[in-house]
């Protein structure tokens, strides 16, 4: 549109780009205000061909006329529209009683502007209609006074100002029609603003109704995962409790019956082992905050080595690999989260199994002593598939896998290394891995051999600041503290 280009847009001050109606109004404005004395013209050439000599009315009145170019300059220089519009309503309102004064009287063809300056006083000042109306009533009295004591001065023939009518009458109707396509463009944006509305209503609603629905299937899973927590922790108690009774009778005897006693050991441990893991997994109020707390407890490297093993054994032997197991120490105490140390290290074997065929899974475990403190270091590495460069820094992030063929080919969900970062990060330590495509990885875990409460951070890593860890809650951790 003629009101929507560069020109106009730059007399218009920078504070107005905050408001839609503002920039439109203003841009009524200085459109009105640039083109309107352009519509005045043929007036103004006229009113000079039927004066009879260039007097000073007619030099007041092409003056007058011209003058309103300025004020788009005035609003953009003051930054102020209502100056500027007081200033236009005021010299409108002047112009045409000072033309009704001079030329024609009460029959002047100025005299119908003087009803325009006034609805343009209250289409850009309709926030001060008493002053509009008070300058108006002013204005009048001062016509009035001046008409009384000087009387109509006889400049022109009424019979020439006919032809000056028609003229005068064309320009109002332009003038107005400009308002009037202003109003038709503020309507339109009005019922637009009223469409969106209503549909911002409308999803607003429907976002009730989803919340009330997750609300709904919320309550459904917890009430699942507390079911579901019974049904799984009774079954696996009564095989930890018969092969504890298995084990009892087997130790009893020799021979053959201490490879069974061994089974039944591993068999033992990985019961024990699923069981916590379902006791963590099926607490619904950890799988919502994101809460893990620690338990800590004494153990050696070789009892851990042992336990690894027994778990992790059938995930490398499945696809073919050899386990090699690096423990130079087996009978170093450690006090920290055994659970959580376990998973750790089952879930780096398992990739590491996952993704090598007929290859080498080795795994280290040592404890590192220097004057400060002791750290457990381990790693694993594998002569596997490797990973890409491009991969390597979102490893660990929930639910990534290398590429959308992994899933298909190997299986997963890409959680298991996120939980195994999380658990590194929770004992106070971290979890590195370096690896080339076609050579295999190495994930390198590094945490402190003696946890204490100090080492626990206070959240889970990516988690709320309002979902805190649980405190170290055996014993021993206040010991080593």
């Amino acid at each position: 549109m003629l009101m929507d280009n560069k020109i106009i847009n730059w007399f218009i001050p920078t504070r107005f780009i905050h408001g839609r109606t503002n920039i439109e109004l203003a841009r009524v404005f200085v459109f009105t205000h640039l083109f309107g004395p352009v519509i005045a013209q043929p007036m103004v050439i006229y009113l000079w061909m039927i004066s009879p000599e260039v007097t000073a009315p007619l030099e007041v009145m092409m003056i007058g006329i011209n003058s309103f170019l300025l004020l788009p300059f005035v609003m953009r220089w003051t930054g102020n529209m209502t100056l500027a519009a007081l200033l236009s309503y005021q010299g409108l309102a002047s112009i045409s009683l000072f033309g009704t004064l001079c030329y024609g009287g009460f029959s002047s063809p100025f005299l119908p502007w003087l009803i325009v300056s006034l609805l343009l006083g209250f289409f850009y000042l309709s926030k001060k209609a008493l002053l509009v109306l008070g300058l108006f009533a002013a204005d009048l009295a001062v016509f009035l006074i001046v008409l009384a004591w000087k009387g109509l001065p006889n400049t022109v023939p009424i019979a020439d100002l006919r032809i000056l009518g028609w003229l005068s009458i064309v320009a109002a109707m332009v003038y107005m029609s400009w308002m009037a396509l202003y109003y038709a463009r503020m309507i339109a944006l009005r019922s637009e603003l009223q469409t969106e509305a209503e549909r911002f209503r409308n999803t607003e609603l429907e976002l009730e109704k989803a919340r009330n629905v997750a609300e709904k299937i919320s309550g459904q899973r917890s009430m699942f995962f507390a079911k579901m927590s019974h049904e799984l922790r009774t079954p696996l108690n009564v095989i930890i409790g018969y092969s504890e009774i298995l084990l009892e009778d087997c130790n009893e005897k020799d021979g053959i019956h201490r490879q069974c006693a061994k089974d039944l050991s591993r068999i033992n441990s990985a019961g024990k082992h699923l069981l916590s893991l379902v006791a963590e997994v099926l607490d619904s109020e950890k799988i919502e905050k994101d809460v893990t707390s620690v338990e800590t407890s004494e153990f050696t490297t070789g009892e851990l080595c042992d336990d690894v093993v027994a778990n992790a054994m059938p995930l490398i032997t499945k696809n073919g690999n050899k386990l090699v197991l690096d423990c130079p120490v087996r009978n170093e105490v450690v006090l920290t989260d055994r659970t959580k140390v376990l998973q750790i290290l089952i879930n780096l074997l398992s990739n590491a199994g996952k993704f090598t065929n007929n290859g080498t899974v080795t795994l280290h475990l040592s404890v590192e002593k220097d004057t400060a403190d002791s750290r457990i270091y381990a790693y694993v590495r594998d002569t596997g598939i490797g990973i890409a460069p491009a991969v390597l820094p979102k490893l660990f992030q929930d639910y990534i896998q290398a590429d959308a063929s992994i899933s298909n080919r190997f299986g997963g969900t890409g959680i298991g290394l996120a939980i195994t970062r999380k658990f590194s990060v929770l004992l106070g330590g971290e979890v590195r891995v370096t690896s080339r495509p076609g050579e295999g990885s190495c994930f390198t875990l590094d945490i402190p051999a003696r946890l204490t409460t100090d080492a626990v951070p206070s959240q889970m890593p990516g988690t709320p600041a309002t979902a805190r860890q649980g405190q170290v809650s055996q014993p021993e951790a206040a010991k080593a503290a």
